[in-house]
């Protein structure tokens, strides 16, 4: 068995390696491409302050390069008896270079690795959340277009209360999704900041230069109080989190509400057969499960920012091993959320929309608002006609108009998708994901 970087002449008991290593190994690999883009930038750091040679730092680039293909082709594997993802790429390049390969771990710890690991994980999987968040965006705006003239009741407390559209259903969930993208953009701006040269939360002696590796990794600036990059772990999880959960807190309502709108007691709106599944006793059953599931997914990722609070929220300064247990949730967090928002897209897509809502009469009471506003365009005072019209309610005696002739911004007659459109484009313009890619490119071209 390979001895870890820290052991001395003491072998630590199995059982106790077992309980403090837990699922780390298994999470680690979610950072490997991302442990050997940190090597890469803080190797060529270190031999322009004269810790490497330009030849250590060509052979040591040349293996960390393949080292990368191999963990971007899902083959990384952190070997039995290896503690991190940290050890294994220093294992595998003083396998191959020898003694070289001890010498990339100068002026870092391995909390700063996990640390920088984080960070450009979190950059890349907030890319790849926002591209699944615009697709759904895109499908919420163009549905809203499409039913902007379907009449559906708007309800308080559930009970019939005014006319709304399916237009305002719509796109009130893609203006939802533009304060989440905003909420994620800030989540974003602070993991693009560079923890490296932190070392142990204490910086290093040897004269690091840490704009250069902040350039290198195409973070925006860095974590410039080495306490505070440390600090920094857990809190910038909690706030990637919270995030998410902004954006699982508006899918889960719109999977209440797909789910209501669906019953037979609605009809509002038909999934696709092949989106739901039957019962094993009533052949009658169309269950809306994937709308279920998705609430229930959704109010999973909603717990996510209190777990990450509660392991967090008794630690003073400086690393500690509680840390470690935030990776088992977080890091399959970004792919569980995108999973869910792509199947909402696909289900909001392709469901089909009762047309003739609004004919019913149960729904008539919904337009004794309209009646009220007509008697007070008229020169009724406010109060004396909610009190004529409510009083012919009572008696059986209401009949009402359904014309509609709602103009104010963000009103059924005036959706104002154009600029709930332009809000949502320009939050995506400040993200700036070519930065880093720029930067990525540069330190894996030979």
């Amino acid at each position: 068995m390979a001895s870890k970087l820290w052991e001395k002449n003491v072998t630590v008991d199995h059982d106790v390696e077992t309980y403090t290593v837990g699922r780390d190994r298994e999470m680690d690999l979610y950072l490997a491409p991302f442990d050997i883009l940190g090597s890469l930038a803080h190797i060529t750091m270190l031999q322009s302050i004269g810790l490497l040679s330009q030849d250590e730092l060509t052979r040591l680039s040349d293996e960390l390069r393949e080292i990368y293909k191999v963990a971007e082709n899902g083959d990384f594997i952190i070997e039995e008896g290896i503690e991190d993802v940290h050890s294994q790429v220093e294992l595998m390049l003083t396998r191959r270079l020898g003694d070289i390969g001890k010498k990339i771990h100068s002026g870092r710890s391995r909390n700063d690795q996990v640390l920088v690991d984080l960070k450009l994980f979190i950059r890349s999987r907030i890319e790849d959340l926002t591209i699944a968040v615009s697709r759904l965006f895109d499908t919420l705006i163009t549905q809203s277009e499409r039913y902007k003239d379907v009449i559906i009741p708007g309800y308080t407390h559930l009970q019939v209360a005014m006319p709304s559209s399916f237009g305002l259903w719509f796109g009130a969930y893609a203006e939802s999704l533009v304060d989440d993208l905003i909420v994620l953009q800030a989540a974003y701006k602070i993991s693009n900041r560079n923890p490296l040269g932190s070392a142990a939360g204490y910086g290093s002696s040897f004269p690091l230069n840490r704009e250069m590796t902040t350039r290198l990794l195409g973070f925006d600036s860095m974590n410039y109080n080495v306490v505070y990059a440390q600090m920094g772990r857990g809190k910038t999880e909690r706030i990637v989190a919270q995030a998410i959960a902004g954006i699982a807190a508006t899918l889960s309502k719109l999977a209440f509400d797909a789910c209501m709108f669906n019953s037979q007691n609605f009809g509002f709106i038909k999934l696709p057969d092949e989106f739901t599944t039957g019962s094993s006793i009533m052949p009658h059953k169309k269950n809306p499960d994937v709308f279920e599931l998705t609430r229930a997914k959704c109010n999973k990722l909603q717990a996510l920012p209190y777990e990450i609070t509660l392991i967090t929220n008794n630690l003073p300064s400086g690393y500690f091993r509680d840390l470690q247990l935030i990776k088992e949730n977080f890091l399959p967090a970004f792919d569980s959320a995108i999973s869910i928002i792509d199947m909402v897209n696909v289900m909001l897509s392709q469901v089909k929309v009762n047309e003739q809502v609004a004919t019913d009469p149960r729904y008539e009471l919904m337009y004794s608002v309209e009646e009220v506003n007509r008697r007070v365009l008229e020169g009724t005072p406010f109060r004396d006609a909610y009190k004529q019209v409510g009083l012919a309610i009572e008696a059986g005696e209401f009949s009402p108009s359904t014309s509609l002739n709602h103009t104010h911004e963000g009103s059924i007659g005036n959706l104002c998708n154009d600029h709930i459109k332009a809000l949502f484009e320009q939050t995506l313009s400040h993200f700036d994901f070519d930065t880093y890619h720029r930067a990525y490119k540069n330190l894996l071209k030979r």
